[in-house]
């Protein structure tokens, strides 16, 4: 089945079978191995993409639904020179890195909440962060790192 949708900024058209899913279509088909396989059943947010502006599990997306979509994986985030963006940078300066499965996501949900809500409180980023599970450093820190770069944003703009 031909699956045509934009996909970071770019336009694609892929061949692919109408029963993987988004995740599976964006690892194996297109080598987007930043968007992380975790709990396959939708819990656990390591495979978050943006999708038309909304924050979705890519493990309970059929790839053909991304048809005619905007789909925006970690690796479309960057900054203006291509590396890291703000938020990536205050991930690290914020100690909220550890053993990455749970960062792409993190960050993805992150960068989704300040699309709708540039300037959140830091119970809002909590519960932007619900469907989100990280083993390894705790929640302190990426919501530090969530709430510095809104604050830093807003000063920017």
């Amino acid at each position: 089945m031909l699956i045509e949708f934009t996909l970071n900024r770019k336009r694609v058209a892929v061949e692919a079978p109408p029963d993987i899913t988004l995740l599976t279509l964006l690892r194996d088909y297109f080598n987007l191995t930043g968007t992380k396989e975790g709990c396959s059943v939708g819990e656990c947010g390591a495979c978050a993409v943006i999708m038309d502006g909304r924050l979705v599990n890519s493990c309970l997306v059929l790839a053909p639904q991304a048809a005619g979509s905007e789909v925006i994986t970690i690796e479309g985030i960057r900054g203006p020179d291509g590396g890291p963006n703000d938020m990536q940078e205050n991930f690290i300066t914020y100690g909220a890195v550890q053993c990455g499965i749970c960062i792409p996501g993190m960050i993805m949900a992150g960068e989704a909440l300040l699309m709708h809500n540039p300037n959140p409180t830091r119970a809002e980023i909590r519960t932007a962060l619900a469907g989100n599970l990280c083993r390894c450093t705790g929640y302190q820190q990426i919501v530090d790192a969530i709430e510095a770069t809104a604050r830093s944003r807003e000063g920017n703009r």
